[in-house]
């Protein structure tokens, strides 16, 4: 007879199938598409928008991992640009939350530590705020024939809209993360879901 610690075991390795990761890869992608498109406030002095899109991210790569939260972090944003009539930042959104989601999958590994999911998202977060600081500076002096100088006191302005979509991003991805990987631990489909995870060890308090 099968002991609980086998059947754990089982639970917590093999690998997530081609088929299960294109799957998820898609469902995630239009979450963070439909996210940052349905929500948008407008930035005047960018011509950017703030946007929930960053909450979908961090919840499909502290999940996911790297290859799902940095494919779908960029093409879902992307599309969302492209589809907007924000078109001029779409190549620099597909690059910058292609980056955020796979850092932040790449550092978390689907862990269940909330210290590592901090790390996580922090790293995350500041690929988000500095691609964005640089790519609009940039922009701006270039578009509007602006000196690089105010390219950047116009980017600035961006920059606390930016910190509080990704703080808003940590403060419900993270929590959220950790609920679906619970959930789908407590299911025999965790490893064809998620793929091979760390176990969980005690926090230091």
């Amino acid at each position: 007879m099968e002991s609980k610690t086998d059947a754990a075991s089982k639970v917590v390795t093999g690998h997530r199938t081609p088929v299960v990761t294109i799957t998820v890869t898609a469902v995630f992608t239009a979450l963070v598409f439909l996210s940052t498109y349905l929500f948008q406030i407008p930035i005047p002095a960018t011509q950017g928008y703030f946007n929930l899109g960053d909450i979908m991210i961090f919840i499909t790569s502290l999940t996911f991992g790297p290859t799902v939260g940095g494919f779908a972090g960029g093409i879902g944003s992307f599309l969302s640009d492209a589809l907007g009539g924000f078109g001029t930042f779409a190549p620099f959104t597909l690059i910058i939350k292609g980056l955020e989601g796979y850092v932040a999958g790449l550092i978390s590994r689907r862990s269940l530590q909330r210290r590592t999911l901090m790390i996580a998202w922090a790293a995350g977060s500041v690929v988000m705020v500095l691609g964005y600081f640089a790519t609009e500076s940039f922009l701006i002096a270039l578009v509007f024939g602006s000196s690089s100088a105010t390219g950047i006191v116009a980017a600035s302005g961006e920059v606390p809209f930016n910190i509080l979509q990704v703080v808003g991003g940590g403060a419900v991805g993270i929590p959220v993360s950790i609920g679906l990987k619970y959930a789908f631990r407590s299911t025999p489909y965790f490893s064809r879901i998620l793929g091979p995870a760390p176990r969980r060890q005690p926090e230091k308090k």
